[in-house]
């Protein structure tokens, strides 16, 4: 097919007179369905004839010859490991949504059309269907949802079965989304019962209500199979056996099986073997291995499992050599992977000492007399350090000498003859930022003239106020404050001190931030703070090139899909014998590199709209990504990308909301799927289920360097305001603390900033000034920022213990929470 060449830039084709150069043409909408028939564009500026625009029959035939051979070859690819007598089994999924429907009758019914008499049990069946020369193999389950899940995201096929005479109840509607999300192959549903509705004239009108209701879920669904039609059953065996699945593009780039049969060891030090069919990528001995919920386990050897079948040579029947079923395919190498998921505590001891030798000069007999404030402490530095003065415009550094401070009688209390350079304006993302995010939320100064002496009286001389007065005035001004979810929405971040607690000691662990995006996050200041296994985590700088690089390293070797082999594990529990039921899917599915390695891992995270009320951060969750399943106690912090890679801290996600979950949990590499469920008590018929499917998510790039900073603002009441320089009182209750903070830049719900000028007596009264007039229904607030750490997550089986540590910390932020709560 001749391709279409653009004209030359420098050499314009003319028409035969020379004038004019001919004028390109714009696609239309119909440039598809002329390429569709075999038309091609004429090519700019170059007259074409009738034999040029259009293809010859030949060359259109020869076009469409190639496309069909072309998906020839892939359909081969995709159900190559389907053929052969040797081939894998096609897995069916069949899953109950409602309370009377059966899955061994609607495989009974499925194999009765095509004349097979097979007995149905529980646990997988493999039926040859000699009609269309394939291999299926059922998985009957019942109405449990793990059960469904751990069958879904193994089955080539999945089949819904509704019922003609009852409903979808929550249990079944839950099984469908959650096996909808966490990705799912080819669907087919099928009804049970259709035969019991009376008068039969009502049935097509129950069929189409079923096709409605699973259309709603799934669009893709034309048809609704009826059971107690042959036909209908015949008919979608034909499918089963001869459609290609889609397939799951997470759950292939992996290799898996669907396990067949279990035969434990008796002891710990002995083998036991998982039997089933390699499925995805190639089976590797030196990868680790999930078995369901059993959890991580190395892998001692991969041999050999065929069918038994018999060979017929004359009247007498010989089986199959038993030798060669114990053929050793696969041992693990030098390479294979080790079950820790922590780096070596010597490693971590190491580069603890290098970062206390490289900040050693700077923190050893540093005494702190100020809050830290983006990279300095200030007022930390020397008693007798020098503090720039603000002087009036002209002051020549002779005059400088004789001005002792910043007086009232010195300067203006408007700021107006001031050279001050730390309120000049910064350009930063004012779209959607806020005045307490720092720089790129202030407002464009604004000039503003001076208000009437009756409306803001001169500065007086300060009184301190009677204690009684001030604290009953104090339970006033706070009586209409709230502090539940739906408040956080209204005021997020906003905490209230006690009078009798010291902020410096309250707010130790804070910091303030010039500007949440850009400033730079001084993480020494953190090492005393984070968790023991913190420098043991696994570290990952290029997360593209070593997602890419594991990815790779599958495609490589291994044991060939589609071939049936008994997988021998060692160090499997025995306790795991009792708790196995064959009517349970086993699953198994191998890791890619570094998968078992414990990092600060992070998932984007929709809380579904329909989930009436909101979620607090760390609030225990059941999270399924993948092969496995966890309990975590999240953080949730807003998304996108910033340039000093640090993240504003959320106490709620909020219906419709979308957050990003961390906690220190096993890598996954790519973007799979997550599931998020929140325990619920189960009624007495079963109808309710115990999990909840609260939100959906995707794994994003694990990073230990993304810093989530938990924000808490501090208001104060403007009571006394003339011109920008503003008295606030209620924000600290004691003058240490107003010296210790007196770094931070303030700000006002209204747009203003500001600094903190100087106390005023002894029960946290200062003054401030600001760069505008400030409105008196105006309220001001700093801004102050900690670093959270994520928790453990722990598997959904495994004991649910805290670790060493966990329980002071998780105490020390109870506490703290409760502070913040506290209202006086």
């Amino acid at each position: 097919m001749p391709g279409v060449v653009a004209a030359s830039h420098s050499h314009r084709p003319t028409t035969k007179a020379g004038n004019k150069p001919f004028k390109s043409r714009k696609a239309t909408k119909g440039s598809l369905r002329d390429a569709q028939k075999g038309k091609v564009s004429s090519e700019r500026g170059v007259r074409k004839t009738i034999h040029q625009q259009v293809m010859s029959k030949l060359d259109r035939r020869n076009q469409a010859k190639q496309r069909q051979l072309e998906k020839h070859r892939e359909h081969l690819k995709d159900t190559s490991v389907f053929t052969g007598r040797d081939g894998a089994p096609r897995n069916v999924a069949v899953i109950p949504l409602c309370g009377d429907c059966d899955a061994v009758a609607a495989v009974k019914a499925l194999n009765e059309s095509v004349e097979l008499e097979i007995e149905v049990a529980d646990g997988p069946l493999r039926v040859p269907v000699d009609r269309f020369k394939q291999k299926l193999q059922y998985f009957p389950l019942k109405r449990d949802l793990t059960a469904c899940l751990d069958a879904a995201r193994v089955a080539d096929f999945v089949v819904l079965i509704l019922s003609a005479v009852e409903e979808v109840d929550a249990l079944g509607e839950l099984i469908l989304r959650s096996v909808e999300s966490q990705g799912l192959s080819t669907l087919f549903t099928v009804v049970q019962g259709i035969s019991q509705i009376e008068p039969a004239k009502q049935r097509p009108s129950v069929l189409a209500s079923l096709k409605s209701y699973i259309n709603h879920f799934h669009p893709e669904q034309e048809k609704v199979f009826s059971l107690e039609n042959r036909q209908e059953c015949s008919n979608l065996m034909r499918s089963l056996c001869n459609t290609t699945p889609k397939g799951i593009r997470w759950r292939d780039e992996r290799s898996w099986m669907l396990v067949e049969d279990v035969k434990f060891a008796g002891s710990e030090s002995e083998t036991t073997v998982l039997t089933g069919v390699v499925r995805g990528k190639g089976l590797k001995a030196d990868r680790l291995v999930q078995i369901g919920d059993w959890g991580t386990f190395q892998v001692e050897k991969i041999t050999a499992a065929p069918l038994v079948t018999k060979k017929r040579k004359g009247d007498e029947a010989m089986a199959v050599d038993e030798a060669a079923a114990e053929e050793t395919l696969e041992v693990p190498g030098e390479d294979r992977d080790d079950i820790a998921d922590l780096a070596p505590e010597e490693i971590a001891m190491e580069e603890e000492v290098d970062d206390e030798m490289d900040d050693g000069a700077t923190t050893m007999g540093a005494s702190k007399k100020g809050v830290l404030l983006d990279e300095h402490h200030y007022f930390s530095d020397d008693d007798n350090m020098t503090i720039p003065l603000k002087l009036p415009r002209g002051t020549s550094t002779y005059q400088s000498a004789w001005y002792l401070g910043n007086d009232e009688g010195d300067v203006s209390d408007s700021g107006s003859d001031l050279e001050d350079f730390d309120m000049e304006d910064v350009d930063g993302n004012k779209d959607d930022a806020k005045p307490e995010d720092g720089e790129e939320g202030r407002v464009a100064y604004a000039r503003t003239e001076g208000a009437a002496p009756s409306e803001y009286p001169q500065s007086e001389m300060f009184i301190e106020p009677d204690g009684d007065e001030d604290a009953a005035e104090l339970v006033a001004y706070r009586k209409n404050k709230r502090s539940d979810a739906e408040d956080d929405l209204e005021f997020p971040d906003e905490i209230e001190l006690h009078p009798n607690v010291l902020a410096r000691e309250r707010l130790a662990k804070y910091r303030g931030l010039k500007s949440l995006r850009t400033s730079k996050w001084q993480e020494d200041e953190d090492r005393a703070h984070q968790p023991e296994e913190w420098q043991r985590l696994l570290r990952v700088s290029d997360y593209q090139a070593a997602r890419v690089r594991s990815a790779r390293e599958a495609l490589v070797g291994g044991v060939a899909p589609g071939t049936r082999v008994s997988v021998h594990i060692k160090g499997m529990p025995t306790q795991f014998q009792e708790s196995y039921n064959p009517g349970t899917p086993v699953t198994l599915f191998s890791f890619l590199r570094h998968e078992q390695k414990r990092t600060a891992v992070n998932f984007m995270m929709n809380l579904s709209s329909d989930y009436p009320t909101s979620i607090k951060s760390k609030e225990e969750l059941i999270m399924q990504c993948g092969a496995r399943r966890f309990v975590i106690n999240p953080l949730f912090s807003l998304g996108g990308n910033t340039p000093n890679d640090v993240h504003k801290y959320c106490r709620y996600l909020h219906p419709g909301q979308s957050a990003v979950a961390t906690f220190m949990g096993p890598v996954t590499w790519g973007a799979v799927p997550a599931l998020f469920f929140k325990r619920a008590a189960p009624t007495a018929d079963g109808s309710s289920p115990a999990l909840t499917l609260v939100a959906t998510g995707t794994a994003l790039p694990p990073s230990t360097s993304r810093v989530i900073a938990k924000r808490a603002v501090l208001t104060g009441h403007p009571f006394h305001i003339h011109r920008s320089v503003v008295s606030v009182r209620y924000m600290f209750f004691n003058r240490e603390d107003v010296e210790w903070f007196k770094a931070l830049p303030m700000w006002t719900k209204r747009g203003r900033t500001g600094y903190i000028k100087e106390a005023l007596g002894t029960h946290g009264y200062f003054k401030a000034t600001f760069d505008g007039r400030i409105n008196p229904q105006d309220s001001v607030g700093v801004s102050l920022y900690k670093r959270v750490w994520p928790r453990n997550a722990k598997l959904l089986d495994s004991p649910l213990l805290l670790e060493v540590g966990q329980g002071e910390q998780d105490g020390e932020e109870a506490a703290v929470e409760a502070m913040d709560a506290e209202i006086s």
